[in-house]
């Protein structure tokens, strides 16, 4: 068991690298593109992670560590070693799990999504390169180690967002992303600076065991926390930075699925769950209020969306907004519990959108549905339960693990008090928020009369390709696969290995949030569950019916209660104005910036560079003149000198003696002459 430990993760790990290289390379050359290759290497490894999923659970944590670099014994940091490697610990497992199971379902699903794309095989090669990025994050103990491969992930979800570059909205949503993610890793990167430079290692469990000792503390690490915490910021799309991920539904839908609805976006509520047991009062504080904010914004813009993809993108930012809240206020479980779940029920409700925009020939807008339920019935189904799951009604997985979330909030309240319950209201607030827009969507989409014939008519069910991964993923989203208590996940056996941490700082006061001890906090969460159970109950109940009532029964015109409330519907319809708002402050300040720096580099720098190479011109005239006048007129002079007396001397050297005993004897008499004056 124990061997298999050793070699199987890093077996997980390079099986999607041997998809990318093989596909890139050589994958025009095999059948179909390579996508069969892709797809069963990717259930292979979906059945190895399975396994050590299942040996975990037999042999528990194990970590390897080898030596990465080595500086030497004289550098200024005075370290010379520097370990990485990986882990297995219930976090890692699970996760391995998650991301292969949904990358496998994404794959198979794609064989006919993307039939008879020109870039078929590069978009599977593609999906290889992100699986293998993200299970790098997912298995590193080395938090260095995991920062690059965070920026793997995030090249991989820019390649996939604009891959059918030649249309300009890919262009724009793939840079957005990539550059609003860019703010966030900022912020990751000096976190990581931070925790090396006081701990002086780079190893999660070295980095525990610093700030258990004390080495970090205080304000320092509350800053730490907070910066590492901005990477997730990034790339879960929190508030203020969560602008980026509905514009990356752009890409194909089946990517959507993938990378942000399971797996990339989950990357930053991994990296908290991760750190959590180091995050101070403060932080924690920070943490919890940014998930809510979240949460709460991205709910709110959701009720009035038309295109199918864009519901479920601010769907996903409001449900990872739950996750970091509950993480937050100290349900690590909970969150971490809700991640997995989300990923099921949400990459199914992705691709069964896929299902419906292929089917429809690749028509977004719900405006233009209705009535799909008895053309594509797997798909409608399919639909069906995922909605409920993520609506939280009961014998769902959604049910358990948002039950659980709400628990928390109100555990969290309870506690501290004071302003803290507007954690729990805004929570409670979603839950209900999210029925309702989700069964809207459904509704407009399955039920009624079909708004567009044309399409309708020419619509059907998806092939079996496409149709396995959603049965697969509905399956996924019943309560028994993770508990066999319909109302609680406490003895089932994904909360029995995903146990709740004690923090390293229990006992601590921020200014709003109280660390308690993990067996009291326990005894808090266990009073509000069933406040909790039958509150979500009743309000994710009444956001239902209130679908029902505007959008299949019609007792309500909803066209003039819009028009009534119009103000409020813009708000909501332009995402609360924020990429207006980001237009006008941070993007036109920096390019205000960058023509302050173009123009400095044009009239400052270029205005140096230019001087100098005028002067230089003029100096090189002159001194090409003084040259040519004086230094070659000299040389020339000398010449013109020794030539004239060449032509002079030339006359006496006739080669005949009779001249020169001539010159001679003229000498002579001359000198005779000479000396008889003097």
């Amino acid at each position: 068991m124990e061997f298999a430990l050793q070699k199987l993760p890093v077996l997980v790990l390079l099986i999607p690298m041997l998809s990318f290289l093989v596909l890139a390379f050589f994958g025009k050359r095999l059948p179909r593109g390579g996508d069969w290759f892709g797809t069963s290497l990717l259930f292979i490894n979906l059945a190895i992670s399975g396994f050590i999923l299942i040996a975990f659970g037999v042999a528990g944590r194990y970590e390897l560590n080898l030596e990465w670099f080595n500086l030497g014994n004289n550098n200024v940091l005075g370290l010379t070693k520097f370990f990485a490697g990986f882990q297995i610990d219930e976090l890692t497992a699970i996760m391995l799990v998650v991301v292969n199971a949904i990358s496998a379902f994404v794959h198979l699903f794609s064989i006919k999504y993307m039939e008879g794309d020109t870039k078929y095989t590069r978009y599977y090669a593609f999906l290889g390169l992100f699986t293998f990025s993200m299970l790098g994050l997912v298995l590193t103990n080395n938090i260095l180690l995991m920062y690059v491969f965070w920026e793997l992930v995030g090249l991989s979800s820019y390649l996939l967002i604009g891959f059918w570059y030649e249309k300009k909205a890919p262009q724009e949503a793939a840079k957005k992303a990539f550059l609003v993610n860019r703010i966030g890793d900022v912020g990751f990167f000096l976190g990581i600076s931070v925790l090396f430079l006081t701990i002086g290692s780079l190893t999660f469990t070295d980095i525990f065991a610093g700030v258990a000792a004390g080495k970090l503390a205080g304000g320092t690490l509350t800053a730490a926390g907070l910066l590492l915490f901005c990477g997730a910021v990034g790339k879960s799309a929190q508030f203020p930075l969560h602008v980026w991920l509905p514009d990356a539904m752009e890409g194909p839908t089946p990517v959507s699925a993938l990378i942000h609805a399971a797996t990339m976006v989950a990357a930053g509520v991994y990296l908290v769950a991760r750190i959590f047991v180091i995050l101070s009062a403060d932080a924690l504080t920070v943490v919890t209020f940014i998930g809510i904010i979240t949460a709460f914004i991205s709910a709110t813009i959701a009720l009035t969306q038309n295109d199918i993809k864009k519901v479920l993108a601010y769907s996903t930012i409001s449900q990872l907004g739950y996750m970091i809240m509950a993480i937050g206020v100290g349900a690590y479980s909970f969150g971490f519990f809700h991640l997995v779940t989300h990923a099921f029920f949400k990459a199914c409700l992705f691709l069964t959108a896929g299902s419906v925009i292929y089917g429809m020939h690749h028509i977004q807008d719900i405006r233009e549905m209705g009535g799909l339920r008895k053309k594509m019935p797997i798909t409608f189904y399919t639909f069906l339960m995922a909605t409920l799951a993520i609506s939280g009604v009961p014998l769902t997985s959604g049910f358990l693990s948002k039950d659980a979330i709400l628990s928390a909030t109100l555990a969290f309240a309870g506690v501290n008090g004071g302003v803290t319950y507007i954690v729990p209201i805004l929570a409670f607030g979603v839950a209900g928020l999210t029925a309702f827009y989700m069964f809207r969507l459904l509704i407009i989409t399955f039920l009624g009369e079909p708004k567009n014939q044309e399409k309708y008519d020419h619509c059907h069910e998806s092939p079996w390709q496409m149709t396995i991964p959603l049965i697969s993923l509905a399956v996924l989203s019943f309560f028994g696969f993770f508990s066999l208590n319909p109302l609680s996940a406490d003895h089932g056996w994904f909360l029995s290995m995903v146990k709740m941490p004690e923090s390293i700082l229990a006992g601590t006061k921020g200014a709003f949030y109280h660390i308690l001890p993990l067996e009291e906090f326990t005894e808090h969460l266990h009073h509000a569950h069933t406040t909790a159970m039958i509150l979500s109950l009743l309000i994710s109940g009444i956001g239902i019916l209130t679908a029902f009532v505007f959008y299949y029964w019609k007792k309500v015109n909803v066209d003039k209660l819009t028009d009534s409330i119009k103000p409020l519907y813009n708000f909501s319809l332009n995402k609360w104005y924020f990429d207006e708002l980001y237009d006008k402050t941070a993007v036109a300040f920096t390019m205000s910036l960058s023509r302050l720096s173009s123009w400095f580099d044009a009239k400052v720098v270029d205005g140096v560079v230019n001087g100098s190479a005028s002067f230089t011109r003029v100096f090189s005239k002159y001194t090409g003149l003084f040259d040519n006048i004086f230094v070659d007129g000299l040389v020339n002079l000398m010449g013109g000198l020794v030539g004239a007396f060449g032509l002079l001397f030339r006359k006496f050297q006739t080669g005949k003696i009779q001249t020169y005993i001539a010159f001679l004897v003229f000498g002579i008499i001359i000198l005779y002459f000479v000396f008889r004056a003097m």
